[in-house]
């Protein structure tokens, strides 16, 4: 035993700068949670503010946005969840049918390249190709014979807005993934397939598809566990008051609480909230991703 631990204690020593970066960026500041059951005045601190027990989470119940921004996060989530995994998944099955080695890895490259750029910098892009007026789509829309859309700025079309953006910029990371899968499928499986009449399509359905099952259900299980995370650097460039109602997410509006209006309490118990049910869904993703997938952290 002092033999193993002589051996490992120099990783644990190399361990010890993350261990307290994550101890002081991310456990320290969950004092803070205590402003949720408090009338939180600054100039009186934590020790000084009045305790009020659950009334903020009553207050917020009886907000009228709370259930909407509620019912936004988890729409746009969901839309986010099921996009991520069908788009990857097509391009990765479709990149793997590519003989062309040059070829491949210069469409890879320029999916993946967005994955590097900030949403400030991709915000400021989206608006200028969305915009009603001056953008190339809605130009390329009215030489179609539709009509433009202000899709930053109308309700109807602002979630879809954000999901579209969202796989445009994740897409091609996520397929690096499922590619690494399918250079694990064993190639003596395509060969008997050949042998036996099988076609490029019936390779896929019957071989490349079931042997990435698991790492579909994988994903898919862990994505659970983001849930309430709609995608604050996203929404925050993108969105405006007038798509408030159907593009105002969990993280915006405690931002809007807490930052603009300095509802420190009530922006907390928003947050606390969220975490609660954040950490329900990780348990429940994780259990089904070990059930599912034989996945397991330890």
């Amino acid at each position: 035993m002092q033999s193993k631990l002589r051996r490992e204690f120099p990783l644990h020593i190399m361990l010890l700068p993350a261990v307290i970066l994550v101890f002081t960026f991310q456990y320290i500041p969950m004092i803070g949670n205590a402003m949720a059951f408090q009338h939180f005045i600054p100039a009186k601190g934590f020790f000084g503010s009045e305790w009020v027990g659950f009334d903020n989470f009553r207050y917020l119940i009886l907000l009228p946005d709370t259930f909407q921004v509620l019912f936004n996060t988890i729409y746009i989530a969901l839309m986010k969840m099921v996009v991520g995994l069908l788009v990857p998944i097509t391009v990765a099955l479709l990149l793997n049918e590519v003989r062309a080695e040059f070829f491949k890895r210069a469409v890879q490259t320029l999916i993946y390249l967005p994955h590097f750029l900030s949403w400030i910098i991709l915000g400021g892009i989206l608006i200028d190709i969305l915009s009603p007026s001056t953008g190339i789509v809605n130009l390329l829309l009215k030489e179609i014979g539709f009509k433009p859309q202000f899709f930053l700025g109308d309700n109807t079309w602002f979630p879809y807005t954000l999901v579209f953006s969202n796989e445009w910029k994740e897409f091609g990371f996520n397929t690096i993934v499922y590619l690494a899968a399918l250079t694990g499928i064993n190639p003596t499986l395509y060969e008997a397939a050949v042998i036996d009449g099988a076609g490029r399509w019936k390779q896929t359905l019957h071989i490349t598809l079931p042997s990435i099952v698991p790492i579909i259900v994988l994903l898919g299980t862990l994505s659970m566990g983001h849930i309430l995370n709609a995608g604050f650097e996203q929404v925050f460039n993108l969105y405006s008051p007038q798509v408030y109602k159907s593009g105002d997410i969990v993280d915006t509006f405690v931002y809007r609480l807490g930052v603009v209006d300095a509802q420190y309490s009530v922006a907390t118990a928003v947050g606390l909230f969220k975490s609660l049910v954040s950490f329900i869904f990780v348990s429940l993703s994780y259990f089904l991703a070990y059930r599912f997938a034989n996945y397991r952290i330890f």
